[in-house]
């Protein structure tokens, strides 16, 4: 998952892009609606982050603009104001979830997770490659029983390659969903990454490789937690 932060709010923006990237999310930061927009043009979010009281270009016209696109990240617009006309108003916009500050960040990391599953892949919160299971909830790895313990980044590869169910992502695209804006394009950090899940993972191969194309899982599955 990728998302974008956007509020002038310094320190709480960091704070919350810190947070995320150890919950394995790739995060960047912009500090105003314009940048906002500029960083979407640029890049693949899932999640917008979006504060309502922006400075220049207001949150609300944020909001509408995205809206308004046939195709947009989720928006989860926060806001210091409290009352039910506010929330109701931000959600009449087109906002996609709302949330007042201040708020807890595994709370904020709880609805990212459910706006992404639920607009985009829809898909039970355990999923499935054979023996192998990932729990995004619990970041929790397992390989017929053992604990797989990952880094951060291992882990969102892996999640976006169980994600896909069986389709073939490139290495692009791994890189623009589980690295921020600050990743070298010519970097061979999805080869690395790639590498290092399969020695972890183990026997039999669960990760394929599809030469001049990219990466792919076979059997991947999502199931309801049980």
């Amino acid at each position: 998952m990728r998302v974008l932060i956007v509020d002038d709010e310094e320190l709480l923006a960091d704070s919350i892009r810190r947070w995320l990237a150890a919950e394995a999310i790739a995060a960047d930061v912009a500090d105003d609606g314009d940048a906002a927009l500029l960083a979407i043009d640029v890049n693949d979010y899932d999640v917008v982050v979006l504060d309502r009281d922006l400075p220049g270009l207001h949150g609300d016209e944020v909001c509408r603009i995205l809206v308004a696109r046939p195709e947009r990240p989720a928006i989860l617009m926060l806001t210091a104001a409290r009352s039910l006309d506010d929330t109701v108003e931000g959600l009449r916009l087109g906002a996609d979830d709302y949330l007042t500050k201040p708020f807890e960040l595994a709370e904020l990391t709880a609805r990212l997770r459910t706006l992404t599953r639920r607009r985009f892949t829809a898909l039970p919160p355990i999923l499935r490659a054979g023996d192998l299971t990932l729990d995004p909830y619990r970041r929790e790895v397992y390989r017929a029983g053992r604990f797989v313990h990952l880094s951060r980044k291992e882990f969102a590869v892996l999640e976006l390659l169980l994600r896909a169910q069986g389709g073939v992502l490139s290495a692009e695209t791994l890189l623009e969903k589980a690295w921020d804006e600050n990743a070298d394009p010519l970097t061979n950090s999805v080869k690395v990454t790639i590498s290092t899940l399969r020695r972890k993972i183990g026997a039999p191969a669960v990760i394929r490789t599809v030469p001049g194309t990219g990466y792919a899982i076979d059997g991947a599955q999502a199931h309801e937690r049980g």
